[in-house]
């Protein structure tokens, strides 16, 4: 597409509104985090345990990418827009589930069901890269990402005070209101910017092996969910590290529990402002570093026993810088492999991803218990990052075999 097409907001003749792309994005991390800094709340009012409490996080990532190995084919086949209107509708009916559920378990298939929101997400990119080439759709996915990421820096915090002031299930309360809005404004503004190729569903499934056997393809999904992983991770230790280690109420681990998000939106910054310029996959490199070599600085502050909620807390904000560095170019550079399968590219790298924060996320909660301080958490984080490290490497060699663009 021409960059230079003019966008009308609420026009669908027109591509979406960046506003529209961030509302979309910014709706699976609404749903991902807000409730987090009431999980020990949760917990006491369904007369359970934290480990089962948790897979309310756990079990919706890995939901969330089961769902997306689909969400992707079938919008390259139906189209975005009809499959992003019905998964928003679905998201909002098991919201509903979740705030009438009688028991823990009723509630977790809800929340499970929830995870439909996925579609936001993964189309979100898609919608970009079907108007984008690969290093301007880096740059573009950044600055959408970039305005997603106020929603996880304002989400635990709100959520944490919600739950404070009227209950756990104002958290989902907001996230019905939310989803209508949402869905009233897809409808307004989001048109069909997929081509269609004509293509069965069973003929389009024969063309899979043609991206699933691409070393490129495997590299930059690898890389981001390894550099996401000690997020992920974070997100399934944080609670039970604020709560107990540091004795913290739902509001102030509200309050701490945003640090990675605010540096993920000044990574998404760099990377709106740079990824076009300097290419995908030196972006991905000097993210993974950022995450990779604060997680080991951190490791030896604790062992020197200096840690504390704020240097706990505060070293998580790399987390977020590198990962907002990370994920938008390591998802352009998947998304660029076969851009004919964009949709599908991009429904199976955020299902690796995702699949990988959800065992991640649930391994933190088996391990951290009474005794065990932060260190199981602080190991994930900082192992789960090298890895990254290594992987994009081998993507830089591989391109440079090839001969591709980003070679340099």
């Amino acid at each position: 597409m021409d960059t230079r097409i003019e966008v009308r907001f609420r026009d669908r003749t027109t591509p979406p509104h960046i506003v529209t792309l961030v509302l979309l994005a910014g709706m699976s991390a609404l749903a991902m985090n807000i409730f987090v800094p009431s999980l020990p709340m949760m917990t006491a009012y369904f007369d359970t345990e934290y480990r089962l409490m948790q897979l309310a996080v756990a079990g919706f990532l890995a939901s969330n990418a089961l769902l997306q190995i689909f969400i992707g084919p079938i919008s390259d086949h139906y189209g975005r827009r009809p499959v992003l209107l019905a998964g928003i509708a679905l998201f909002c009916v098991a919201t509903v589930g979740c705030l009438i559920a009688p028991d823990v378990y009723s509630f977790l298939v809800f929340r499970m069901l929830q995870a439909v929101i996925a579609t936001a997400m993964v189309l979100s990119r898609a919608i970009v890269r079907d108007m984008y080439p690969q290093d301007q759709a880096a740059s573009m996915i950044g600055y959408v990402t970039m305005g997603m990421s106020v929603v996880p820096m304002v989400g635990p915090v709100l959520g944490g005070y919600l739950g404070e002031l009227m209950g756990w299930q104002a958290n989902f309360w907001l996230l019905l209101i939310v989803g209508l809005i949402v869905l009233w404004l897809t409808y307004q503004d989001v048109g069909e910017t997929k081509v269609r190729t004509g293509q069965t569903m069973a003929e389009q499934v024969r063309e899979y092996p043609e991206l699933l056997t691409s070393p490129r393809f495997w590299g930059y999904a690898l890389a981001s969910a390894l550099s996401s992983g000690a997020f992920f991770s974070y997100v399934g230790g944080a609670p039970y590290i604020g709560t107990e280690l540091y004795g913290l109420d739902p509001s102030e681990l509200g309050f701490f529990f945003g640090a990675p998000a605010v540096g993920y939106f000044f990574g998404n910054f760099i990377t709106g402002k740079f990824a076009a310029r300097i290419g995908v996959n030196k972006m991905v490199l000097w993210g993974s570093l950022i995450v990779t070599i604060p997680m080991i600085t951190l490791l030896g502050i604790f062992a020197a026993g200096h840690g504390s909620v704020w240097v706990f807390f505060g070293f998580m904000t790399f987390v977020g810088i590198g990962n907002g560095m990370t994920i938008p170019n390591a998802t352009a550079g998947m998304l660029s492999v076969r851009p004919r399968l964009a949709g599908t590219a991009s429904g199976l790298g955020g299902a690796i991803m995702l699949g990988g924060g959800a065992a991640m996320s649930a391994l933190a909660g088996l391990l951290l218990h009474p005794g065990t301080g932060a260190w199981p958490l602080l190991w994930m984080m900082a192992g789960s990052s090298a890895a990254s490290v290594f992987v994009i490497l081998l993507v830089i060699r591989r391109t440079k075999q090839i001969g591709g663009l980003d070679a340099s």
